[in-house]
């Protein structure tokens, strides 16, 4: 329900004396805090000074205490913490999305298309492969992301992912096993160095919203002296891991028979599940690896549509809602442009709170409001970031999203939850914040060229797909 009557506890131990300078002010909006007590306000403000979220509450409170160097109109908008996205490939993919056919098995979709399209980019390529993605994502509403360690050029990313003005977690491709494609051929030494080099260099990019973690690959890729030593550079700076494991059953199949043991367990007995590691996908897991996981306190970052689309059957074995029963932090990621096909969250989001429903049966499985929270503040959590990100409190960094409500599919609007998650998606984000700097107006990027960025990419994804001579497997004739 929205919230009415009353001030509302968001400026609780707030200093309300009059006219405290404040960059902007959002007045007379609605505004889904995601704070503890989840309030929604109504005729509500936020004001941002600097970086921060100064304070949050009723719009007559708060121009009362606040003066403003710029008021914007919110009446027109819902106001929302920006949504993060815990598992998405910012290069290789966005720049040849689609190229991939829709019928390809796990195995085949990962090694013999998705590799060879990954090691064909430049350097170039891949900076347009990172913006194009930040560029969907701001305007569908994300405002962080978590990269899933498959980048290799990583100077000009961290380059361009500053222009654009994105908040995210970024890492290297490493694995130290796999033989092809030769230009991600490393031993367990280079690996292991690379991940530190990494680590000395980008540990905080672009007023620390951009920082590297040490990433992995994942699956069968790794060494056992590769996990340990990558979870050792993790802790030592202070960061997370995050790899992919189990989203077919070659995974298992593959531990079970070089160590005897499933996957969850092998990382366990390692040091490598903690509360800091983000395991991505996870659908082939018995009930003991979720209890690992939840003994563990890891992060699964779950990714509906690829399961979807690549066939992982999720709805059919996936164990996501014993995960959250049993305390385990599922958060969702949109994963890559040929697996996904989209960065849109709210899209992604949808699917969490329908999915399993369906396949339970059972219409109390993820309620809107969990999903929404499984999109906000426990991608926060799992991006160690809960102090900074996820809500719209005070202290948090301004990183806000403004739903343009005069669309029809935003009314009438009588259950802002309900409306978040299945009625709206990405098409109605009008402006965004990151780091109380607007990135997005009025449907447009602030910071960078969007035509200019658009035609780059169609010319470099075009110049990709010729160079690895995969074939063409459109099936509908170009005339």
């Amino acid at each position: 329900m929205l919230l009415e009557g009353p001030n509302p506890s968001t400026l609780d131990g707030i200093d309300m004396s009059a006219n405290q300078p404040v960059d902007f002010l959002i007045s007379h909006t609605i505004v889904v805090t995601m704070n503890p007590r989840r309030e929604v306000i109504t005729d509500g403000a936020v004001a941002i000074r600097g970086r921060e979220i100064a304070a949050v509450g009723k719009t007559d409170d708060l121009k009362a205490c606040f003066q403003s160097r710029k008021e914007l109109d919110g009446s027109r908008f819902v106001v929302c913490p920006g949504l993060i996205n815990c598992h998405i490939h910012i290069t290789g993919e966005p720049i040849t999305r689609g190229y991939v056919p829709d019928d390809t098995t796990f195995k085949e979709n990962v090694f013999e298309w998705l590799c060879p399209l990954y090691a064909s980019a430049n350097e170039r390529e891949e900076q347009l492969s990172a913006q194009l993605a930040a560029a969907e994502l701001l305007k569908s509403g994300t405002t962080t992301f978590l990269e899933a360690g498959t980048i290799r050029f990583v100077d000009a990313v961290v380059e361009g992912l500053t222009a654009v003005g994105i908040r995210g977690r970024i890492g290297e491709w490493t694995w130290d096993r796999p033989e092809e494609p030769a230009v991600y051929r490393r031993t367990t030494a280079d690996a292991i160095a690379s991940l530190e080099r990494l680590m000395n260099r980008h540990r905080d990019d672009a007023d620390g919203r951009l920082m590297a973690w040490p990433m992995l690959v994942g699956h069968t890729t790794c060494t056992p002296e590769l996990w340990r030593a990558a979870k050792r550079i993790a802790d030592e700076c202070r960061v997370g891991m995050n790899f992919h494991m189990s989203p077919a059953a070659m995974d298992p199949a593959g531990f079970l028979k070089e160590y005897g043991m499933r996957p969850m367990e092998f990382l366990a007995r390692n040091g490598i599940l903690d509360r800091n590691v983000v395991v991505t996908h996870c659908v082939h897991l018995d009930d003991h690896e979720v209890d690992l996981l939840a003994e563990h306190g890891a992060n699964v970052a779950h990714c509906p549509t690829t399961a979807l689309k690549v066939a992982y059957g999720v709805t059919q074995i996936g164990k996501m809602p014993e995960m959250v029963e049993r305390g385990v932090n599922v958060v969702i990621g949109t994963d890559g442009n040929n697996a996904s096909n989209y960065s849109d969250m709210m899209r992604a989001t949808y699917l969490v709170a329908g999915l399993f429903k369906d396949a339970r049966r059972d219409t109390k499985m993820f309620p809107a409001e969990k999903a929404f929270e499984m999109a906000t503040l426990g991608g926060a959590r799992a991006l160690l970031a809960e102090d900074q990100i996820g809500s719209i409190e005070p202290g948090k960094r301004a990183d806000l999203v403004l739903h343009d409500r005069r669309r029809p599919e935003w009314t009438p609007l009588l259950n802002v939850a309900n409306q978040l998650v299945y009625s709206a998606d990405g098409r109605s984000v009008h402006t965004v914040f990151v780091d109380g700097r607007i990135v997005v107006e009025n449907y447009r990027l602030t910071t960078i060229d969007e035509d200019r960025l658009y035609a780059e990419a169609q010319q470099a994804g075009e110049a990709i797909c010729r160079r690895t001579g995969l074939p063409d497997r459109a099936t509908w004739p170009r005339i």
